[in-house]
């Protein structure tokens, strides 16, 4: 059996932990390192993983390393621990926004060139277990070891994998950040829903229903979004005329200044983050 350390026991972690117990796999078989005890203590009580606040310790147990922690931290906390990566040769998985390969293979230790590692760029529905991942693999990661990424990933939702790099900037624009985008629309949906006359409960229970209906819809369904945009706007209808409105107001346009942004803005993070 696989054994899987998870360096930072955040809210990530803990979900991947999570998807990973629920899915069939031994708690007995996950480590997890946190400098706070309190936190650890919460996931042993949770789940039954083993925890342990020494990140070299959970290392040396690991056939695959999972940096959870935040991107500033990423160089502090991989430092140290050149010696056990390079002694153990993990699979490592980060899945820290703006951490580039480049900057996590020279902070891992002298032997990069020799350590399998992945990015991945998680989204928060993966604590739900509705995430949704993009993978970058560097040359030294063997099909099996995809396979596993894939595997520890799709615990919380899909993966899927990208042909470069830089896609991932676009996956952070499109899925990373994505979430945030509908949160805001649904806010848009409960304010106008209030000034129609609805009240906040209800304009929030029928604004979330529908939203979830819709992405329900969309994932299962054969046909695209577009066709099934088509299906429900009758012609002069009530659709039809909120849809134009939305159209006359440059709502395409709007989307792809959005995503655009978040693309420049991940770029620049990895520039600004990653190895000097």
């Amino acid at each position: 059996m696989t054994n899987i350390a998870f360096i930072g026991a955040g809210n990530m972690a803990s979900a991947i932990m999570g998807g990973l117990i629920e899915n069939g796999f031994s708690a007995k078989n996950i480590y997890a390192s946190d400098p706070s005890q309190e936190k650890l203590d919460e996931l042993t009580g949770k789940f039954g993983i083993n925890g342990d606040t020494n990140n070299q310790a959970v290392i040396e147990q690991a056939d695959v390393v999972i940096v959870a922690v935040k991107p500033q931290v990423m160089e502090l906390v991989l430092s140290p621990l050149k010696d056990a990566l390079k002694t153990k040769q993990p699979l490592l998985i980060s899945v820290a926004a703006g951490i580039n390969l480049d900057s996590l293979m020279q902070w891992a230790g002298p032997e990069k060139q020799a350590l399998a590692i992945v990015r991945c760029m998680p989204n928060t529905p993966a604590l739900v277990g509705q995430g949704a991942s993009g993978l970058f693999a560097n040359e030294n990661v063997s099909t099996q070891q995809k396979e596993l990424s894939e595997t520890i990933l799709n615990a919380v939702g899909i993966s899927l994998w990208v042909n470069t790099e830089s896609e991932l900037d676009a996956v952070t624009a499109v899925s990373g950040s994505g979430p945030a985008y509908y949160f805001l629309f649904m806010e848009a949906m409960i304010e106008a829903g209030k000034k129609l006359g609805l009240s906040e409960s209800t304009a929030k229970q029928l604004t979330l229903k529908t939203a979830l209906g819709a992405a329900t819809m969309a994932s299962e369904s054969n046909d695209s979004p577009a066709q099934l945009r088509k299906n429900v706007t009758s012609p002069n209808g009530t659709t039809e005329q909120a849809l134009n409105s939305f159209v006359e107001s440059g709502i395409e346009g709007i989307v792809e200044k959005a995503l655009t942004a978040a693309n420049d803005r991940s770029v620049q993070l990895s520039e600004e983050l990653g190895a000097k």
